[in-house]
């Protein structure tokens, strides 16, 4: 189906049809732990999670011998997982593959029925105009490389079985499909976040500051009431330029913001649903039971904009 006649297919349908996020990053970029959250946050009952790394065409060990790495497009089924994505995106079930990351194995498929919300993470969701047709808000997570390498050192050394010195060299065996084909999404993402520390400020166990680029590409929350446009305070508002030149705002979020703040700041966001329904309170949780305020507000965000686009 082309792209424009499924959005068109799409808008026209008032029932039966989830609305539908997209979560790409290059491997290791966190896309788990924000999907996580949001789950956690509506609820399993209401929320189908799809990774589209699950569509892999080879299990690792027929990779040794091929020229190319998971993130390239050969690598994986792209013609079938925008066939699946298109039957969820019109409230249609599907029949996954599965690629268990531990064991590096092809298993067994799985039955997904599209609930109320479908969230869709991994490394090629934005990939061509098809597959970004099927959702309602599109995010890119950008963390500095040094930030990223750090946490795919952490993952893969304890949960997948790697050594370090292995994990290092896969890195730089992906980087120019990473550069060619994983990068090149983040133009086509609604919202851009990165996760990063605040230059100059290198204070030990402060949490990673968070900037999002809020594309007008969907209509955002209007936060001017809620925050400060000095750089100085720890949550505030600019305009910056995007890549392509346009001006684009940008909501930053300082890692040592205090509760306070946030709160204020999610009673804002929140308050504009109208929803008659408390406030997730288990939001900004990074998997080591530590909160985060700058991944808290971030999953709020997307979680107003599902919301609202329900």
């Amino acid at each position: 189906m082309p792209d424009k006649e499924l959005r068109l297919q799409r808008a026209g349908m008032r029932t039966s049809r989830p609305v539908m996020l997209a979560i790409a990053g290059d491997s290791a970029a966190g896309k788990t732990t924000l999907t996580k959250g949001l789950v956690q946050a509506l609820g399993k009952e209401r929320v189908s999670a799809v990774c589209v790394d699950d569509y892999h065409r080879y299990d690792r060990e027929e990779r040794k011998g091929l020229p190319f790495t998971p993130l390239h497009p050969d690598c994986n089924y792209m013609e079938i997982m925008a066939q699946h994505l298109q039957l969820l995106a019109t409230g249609q079930p599907i029949l996954k593959p599965v690629y268990d990351h531990s064991s590096g194995q092809l298993v067994r498929p799985e039955l997904v029925e599209p609930r109320e919300f479908v969230i869709i993470e991994g490394l090629l969701p934005l990939h061509n105009k098809l597959l970004r047709a099927c959702f309602d808000v599109a995010v890119y997570l950008d963390p500095p490389e040094d930030v990223r390498i750090g946490w795919k050192l952490a993952r893969d050394t304890s949960k997948r079985g790697y050594s370090e010195e292995q994990v290092r060299a896969e890195l730089a065996r992906r980087e120019p499909e990473s550069a060619e084909h994983i990068r090149t999404q983040k133009p086509h993402a609604d919202i851009v976040v990165r996760f990063a520390p605040i230059a100059g400020r290198d204070s030990p166990g402060t949490p990673l500051s968070a900037e999002l680029l809020l594309r007008p590409t969907i209509r955002h929350p209007d936060l001017s009431a809620a925050l400060s446009s000095s750089h100085h305070s720890p949550m505030h508002l600019k305009m910056l330029r995007d890549e392509d030149g346009r001006p684009v705002d940008a909501l930053h979020i300082h890692g040592y913001v205090d509760r306070p703040d946030t709160a204020a700041l999610e009673e804002a966001i929140w308050e504009e649903l109208d929803l008659h329904m408390p406030l997730p309170s288990d939001l900004g949780d990074t998997g080591s039971g530590v909160r985060s305020e700058p991944l808290a507000i971030t999953q709020l965000l997307l979680l107003r904009h599902m919301l609202m686009a329900a």
